[in-house]
């Protein structure tokens, strides 16, 4: 089944439950990748630039799951195409619904501010799936 690239503003707790094998859910979930109001790879903008702007809409959403001491968390994940759903009349061009939930296996990266209280894209750490510890360890460090 074809994938589709998907970012996910998400939580210390929504990481634990990763940590712990669970899914990320309840569904649906809300997320953001690249939509038809978005862009279409080829026609509007090459897909690299398209994914990014899904990506910065993520990061701009998690701003809103932490207080002013905390970093904000973006998580990207292959999922199956037949659990994306775009949502009608949205407002975000962006925005997308996952039908399923996001297991472990399907988590390419986690996206971190470098610092607590970052608010722009430049200064966010990239850490691979495997480093899902770390990226616990340096949150519970704030």
């Amino acid at each position: 089944m074809p994938l589709t690239r998907v970012y996910l503003p998400v939580t210390a707790d929504d990481l634990e439950g990763l940590m712990g094998d669970a899914p990320l859910g309840p569904t649906p979930i809300a997320a953001h990748g690249v939509t038809p109001a978005l862009g279409r790879p080829g026609r509007t903008g090459d897909e690299e630039a398209l994914e990014h702007l899904a990506w910065v809409a993520a990061t701009e959403e998690a701003d809103a799951l932490r207080d002013g001491s905390t970093r904000r968390v973006v998580l990207s994940a292959d999922v199956d195409d037949g659990t994306v759903a775009v949502p009608a009349g949205g407002d975000v061009p962006s925005r997308v619904e996952l039908l399923a939930g996001v297991p472990r296996s399907r988590v390419v990266s986690f996206h971190v501010d470098e610092s607590p209280g970052d608010t722009g894209t430049a200064d966010l750490l990239w850490f691979d799936v495997t480093e899902l510890g770390d990226v616990l360890e340096l949150l519970a460090a704030d």
